[in-house]
């Protein structure tokens, strides 16, 4: 049992993939919880309770009302500017009534009575100018040519927006990378854990085939020495030398040699 648990025991590399991983699951799962709550959430509510149709320029005017903005000039300096409303109304093909065009949503609840909010700048001249190239625009390059605009019953059901906040790319971009994220988490740790288990078991393997050779006994060799305790001058000697020698044992046929050679000496 100890070894088998020692065996399952993560590396410090497998450990720190692990960690990845399941932090990756995780921020997958908080990421989509918070944009759901603050992007897809409203854009779906949006989405639900408005349509699109097409729109008609009917009048573009200026009112007499100026209506305040604030500008930046740094850091820590802010200030405020004035400047014209300027309406456009629309016809739409869902109904006959004249409705007012808004930028956006965000346009439309900043100030709901202008189709448009310039650039804020610290000239109320420069304000106007922006103001009245916009008119010129709907008046001369729009003109009667119709265009799609949306309609939101949440909001002002009588005034319709030129373009949505929250669009299909904002839907797609909140619920795909965090799935993204979740799914990448999910394949690490189930890659590590497939890994070290495949590893363990050829590792079980490997110990297996191992077995049956270390419980073989081993061939042992021939004692040499026990042949050279013999009398070297009597009949064993030529015995053994000429078995060794049919054998091709020559290193021990040259062992048996160099006692006779010594001997031979002795009696020279």
């Amino acid at each position: 049992m100890a070894r088998s648990r020692a065996a399952y025991e993560y590396t410090e590399a497998e450990d720190k993939s692990m960690r990845l991983g399941f932090l990756l699951i995780a921020a997958g799962l908080l990421s989509l919880l918070g944009l759901g709550c603050c992007w897809l959430r409203p854009a779906l509510q949006e989405r639900g309770g408005g349509g699109s149709a097409n729109c008609t320029v009917l009048a573009v005017r200026q009112l007499g009302e100026r209506f305040a903005c604030t500008f930046s000039c740094g850091a820590a300096c802010r200030g405020t500017a004035r400047y014209p409303c300027l309406q456009v109304l629309v016809r739409t093909s869902r109904s006959s009534a004249p409705a007012l065009l808004h930028e956006d949503e965000r346009q439309l609840r900043t100030n709901p009575k202008c189709s448009y909010i310039p650039p804020c700048a610290r000239d109320d001249q420069e304000n106007s100018e922006n103001v009245t190239y916009k008119q010129k625009y709907w008046k001369e390059k729009v003109g009667s040519q119709p265009f799609t605009c949306y309609f939101n019953q949440h909001l002002r059901p009588d005034d319709v927006m030129l373009k949505r906040t929250h669009d299909e790319t904002v839907l797609l971009h909140c619920f795909l990378w965090p799935v993204v994220t979740f799914l990448v988490g999910v394949l690490i740790v189930v890659l590590t854990i497939c890994a070290k288990s495949l590893a363990v078991k050829a590792e079980a393997i490997k110990k297996k085939k191992h077995l049956p050779m270390q419980g073989s006994s081993p061939v042992e060799p021939p004692n040499v020495d026990a042949s050279l305790s013999e009398d070297t001058s009597g009949t064993i000697f030529p015995q053994h030398f000429a078995t060794l020698m049919i054998n091709g044992d020559t290193s021990a046929a040259n062992l048996l040699c160099s006692p006779v050679a010594v001997l031979g000496k002795k009696l020279n």
